[in-house]
């Protein structure tokens, strides 16, 4: 079990994890080893909560495709163990950024103040453009 909040946990048969060669730099480690980590996460199949899987699939993430799953690759270390344990953390922070609770706004006015210094600008500025204009003699 995965747990994301105190009330949200993900079961381990949810997340797919499958072992890849990793890309770039590397040398002979990077071509004989499968130390990369590609981790599949199915939203809409999931065992989330409707609403939490609804804010899910609202965030507009590269990572989450147009059929709801989420797909992470990680690589960036030389360990599968360490690539496996960066995809389950990017996991958690996206499903935790996607949970968490908006503020909501609350509605303020200018105060009597600022409405009277942005006033003068509006006018100290009037006064400088008007300077611009042709020399009369």
């Amino acid at each position: 079990m995965m747990e994301i909040s105190s009330r949200v946990t993900i079961p381990e048969s949810e997340i797919e994890i499958h072992q890849i060669r990793a890309q770039g730099a590397g040398g002979q480690n990077v071509n004989k080893v499968a130390s990369a980590v590609h981790l599949r996460f199915d939203i809409p199949g999931s065992s989330l909560p409707d609403s939490d899987k609804t804010r899910l699939l609202m965030l507009e993430d590269r990572r989450i495709n147009k059929d709801g799953v989420v797909v992470i690759k990680a690589q960036q270390f030389r360990t599968l163990e360490l690539n496996r344990e960066d995809a389950l953390q990017r996991l958690k922070a996206l499903i935790r950024q996607a949970i968490k609770p908006r503020k909501t706004r609350k509605p303020t006015r200018p105060s009597r103040r600022a409405r009277q210094r942005r006033m003068d600008k509006k006018k100290q500025r009037g006064r400088t453009k008007a300077l611009r204009g042709p020399v009369r003699p």
